[in-house]
């Protein structure tokens, strides 16, 4: 007899998602993970000085507050605790100015000159009722919507370009660019089609919550959800890495927080010729390099409303963003890089200690690059914030390489499971009308590699054990 109803590989928050929703259904549920902490890349460490924290890789979570599953779960009651900054996102431009993203239309159109009435009447037709908004935006693409009407002005406006979407809107460069840089974490050009929705999700969240970060690192988000699945009876066990589905015991069902390289690697026989080969034409996409500093203070934003936003998008105007994003996808490390600049201990000094601070940026290269990005990456954010530099005590830098080593699911050092393009969004990994089944009726796949795509919301590890529960029952 099997000793176990489930199996999950990996305890991301997808992992941990799934194997939740497993034991709420009274299932017995064993998680193993390689490392010896949990987490994959939602992890927190004291990278250089004692007692300050710094997120490993995902650090702001709007999508994880937003989560439909993690919302009907008690994890405040396990330890999380969101921390919310006045402003989601802003965004410097040349001169002093900024773009910000607030949860009022009326506070962001202020920074959006003319185009704030055009902001303002572009989204919020979609957030009458915004947690069936988010539901039916996390979920499959083939799962019909709980709002039709609304999804489908959602897809004729989000198939564009963002390029295109923000040129045909506004006429100014404020709200051009604080679309591009919602954009931007596509990873793809924003001359692509589907940037444009990638570029209103995120804008729309920031309407709905304060982006917010997990008090104390990122790593209390999987504490809190590994805390819940003890709670239910699940089995968590870390430092076991696993390499053939032969070292697991005995179960009706393994479900796989991993990359499709890592089923191919694992399952090997287990699955036909014919579904590894599609697996192996997974598209990863561009990679990240990513530099964390201890800083004496604050950033010293040129514009200091940026200072109160949890995110800081530093690249400049739609153009240059465009630019940037562009030559990534060609296979160049750009020169002035569009970046994703984090400063969670401006607001939340559980991460801090002695008056210092923690800064957090990447920016995207080509997967594998093995460019030292830090000199670029520095350079923009002096250009919005002159004396940066003199604030620096010390620097990590995190290649492609060493965001693989720490996560294996960050193939070449790309963070969101493959590539969102419209091929990446209807075929994740595979073209399959439930993509967390694999021909193998006992596996199944729950990583940011499936639908919805990356973000620690836990939704793809949701669908996923959904699935696995047809087959338990």
């Amino acid at each position: 007899m099997p000793r176990y109803d489930a199996i999950v590989i990996g305890s991301g928050p997808n992992g941990l998602a799934a194997a939740i929703l497993l034991a709420q259904a009274q299932r017995s549920v064993l998680v193993v993970e390689a490392s010896s902490t949990i987490g994959g890349s939602t992890r927190s460490e004291e990278l250089m000085l004692p007692g300050l924290i710094h997120d490993v890789c995902s650090a702001v979570h709007p999508t994880g507050v937003l989560s439909p599953f993690f919302r009907k779960l008690p994890l405040e009651q396990h330890g999380l605790r969101w921390i919310h900054a006045p402003y989601s996102v802003a965004h410097p431009l040349d001169g002093g100015r900024a773009a910000l993203l607030a949860r009022s239309f009326e506070e962001t159109a202020e920074t959006l000159g003319s185009d704030g009435d055009s902001w303002r009447r572009f989204f919020g037709p979609f957030l009458h009722r915004p947690d069936l908004l988010f539901e039916d935006l996390l979920a499959p693409p083939f799962k019909l919507p709980r709002q039709p009407l609304t999804m489908a002005r959602f897809g004729w406006y989000g198939l564009r370009s963002a390029y295109a979407l923000a040129k045909s809107l506004f006429t100014e460069d404020p709200a051009r660019a604080l679309l591009a840089g919602c954009a931007g974490h596509s990873v793809l050009p924003l001359t692509h089609p589907l940037t444009a929705a990638v570029g209103m999700v995120f804008a729309l969240t920031g309407h709905v919550v304060d982006w917010p970060c997990a008090e104390g690192g990122s790593h209390e988000i999987t504490k809190s959800l590994a805390s819940y699945f003890g709670s239910l009876g699940g089995e968590l066990e870390c430092e076991r890495r696993i390499v053939d589905l032969a070292q697991l015991p005995a179960s009706r069902v393994v479900l796989f927080d991993t990359s499709p390289a890592q089923l191919i690697e694992i399952a090997r026989d287990q699955l036909p010729e014919s579904y590894k080969r599609k697996l192996a034409r997974h598209r990863y996409g561009p990679a990240v390099f990513k530099v964390d500093w201890a800083l004496e203070q604050k950033i010293p934003w040129s514009n200091s409303a940026c200072d109160r936003a949890s995110t800081v998008h530093v690249g400049g105007t739609l153009e240059e963003i465009a630019e940037s994003e562009k030559g990534v996808w060609e296979g160049r490390a750009p020169d002035r890089p569009f970046l994703i600049v984090c400063q969670q201990s401006n607001f939340d000094r559980t991460r801090a200690r002695n008056g210092k601070y923690a800064g957090y940026a990447y920016c995207h290269v080509p997967n594998g690059c093995e460019i030292d990005m830090t000199e670029r990456i520095e350079a923009q954010i002096e250009r919005f914030a002159p004396g940066f530099r003199d604030i620096i005590e010390m620097r990590r830098k995190m290649p492609p390489s060493e965001l693989e080593a720490r996560n294996a699911n960050n193939k070449g050092g790309a963070i969101t499971g493959g590539v969102a393009d419209i091929d990446g969004f209807f075929a994740r990994p595979t073209l399959r009308f439930a993509p967390y089944r694999t021909p193998n009726p006992r596996l199944f796949l729950c990583s940011a590699s499936t639908p919805p795509g990356a973000g620690a919301h836990g939704m793809c590890g949701y669908y996923a054990a959904c699935e696995a529960l047809r087959k338990l029952t």
